[in-house]
């Protein structure tokens, strides 16, 4: 295929700042979770567009963290490192109105890693300045630094000048052919989308209240005439956030079930039968094994 283009884009950069919303702008579709709960990201997902001149790869990451502890903190480092590793393009997330000391470290963790592959910066959430006029200053000041081939502003939210980062990640791909059929999304099968569909739910709803050590694991996954049924479970560590998230005659449990159940339907374009449980499992964030039964194991 003369001059198409196609490769991997690591998305990195610290919690919040705009990553996964920024995949699903470039996507054109949700594929990846959100919530303003912090480390909502824990594995390395693949999001695939084709178009007629490139293929995009896109690998959402964990937001950088430094001084976690604990499995599932040295999983989400591991996560992206290997995505970092791999990638023919980097993309470091940040938000406007400045670079702030996180920021800072993840550039200069991507730069220890990988000095030799081209990184942008995506300078996010620009509808959220009062005044334009205070991105010339900055985007002088980080430009003269000379480590960015590019920096873009936009608006992951809205999508503005999303289109032009595209452009520019394109620019830096390898010349081949696509590395992966057209029609494919992601790497990830319809039952992670669905427990991470699930565990969104849980972060928008409950933010305060449940911890981010909430896992999802789905039980059975069936494809029938006339719907999707799925069975799933939600295991927290304690008891109490246990009744916390059932709620008040199962109130809070079934809010998670119906939300997710409609964005698993706009998903797979079938009606959905979801049934969810809740358990206790203690200490499954810091158990290895525990991780891997959970899915945790093979991201790096």
């Amino acid at each position: 295929m003369t001059n198409y283009r196609s490769g991997t884009i690591a998305v990195f950069g610290r919690p919040n700042v705009g990553k996964s919303t920024l995949i699903n702008r470039l996507l054109g579709h949700k594929l990846l979770i959100t919530s303003p709960k912090p480390q909502t990201t824990r594995h390395r997902i693949l999001g695939i567009k084709t178009t007629g001149d490139a293929q995009f790869l896109y690998l959402d990451t964990p937001g950088l963290v430094w001084g976690g502890k604990g499995a599932l903190a040295r999983h989400m480092d591991g996560a992206v490192a290997a995505a970092i590793a791999e990638a023919d393009c980097l993309v470091l997330v940040a938000a406007c109105p400045r670079l702030q000391d996180d920021d800072e470290r993840a550039l200069e963790f991507v730069r220890e890693v990988r000095r030799d592959r081209p990184l942008i910066l995506a300078l996010n959430k620009v509808d959220r300045l009062p005044r334009k006029e205070a991105l010339l200053p900055l985007m002088a000041s980080l430009g003269a630094r000379g480590v960015f081939a590019e920096i873009v502003p936009l608006s992951a939210r809205d999508g503005s000048n999303v289109e032009a980062l595209e452009g520019v990640i394109a620019r830096t791909l390898p010349e081949q052919d696509p590395l992966y059929p057209e029609d494919q999304l992601s790497d990830r099968g319809d039952r992670f989308v669905a427990a991470e569909f699930i565990r969104e739910q849980v972060f928008r709803r409950f933010a305060k209240e449940i911890p981010y050590v909430t896992t999802v694991d789905i039980e059975s996954f069936r494809v029938e005439k006339r719907l999707v049924r799925i069975e799933a479970v939600i295991y927290v560590e304690k008891e109490g956030q246990k009744a916390i998230l059932v709620g008040q005659g199962g109130a809070g449990l079934k809010a998670v079930g119906t939300a997710a159940r409609k964005t698993l339907e706009r998903h797979l374009g079938q009606k959905v039968y979801l049934g969810l449980w809740v358990k206790v499992r203690g200490g499954w964030s810091d158990d290895t094994r525990a991780l891997q039964s959970l899915g945790y194991g093979g991201d790096n």
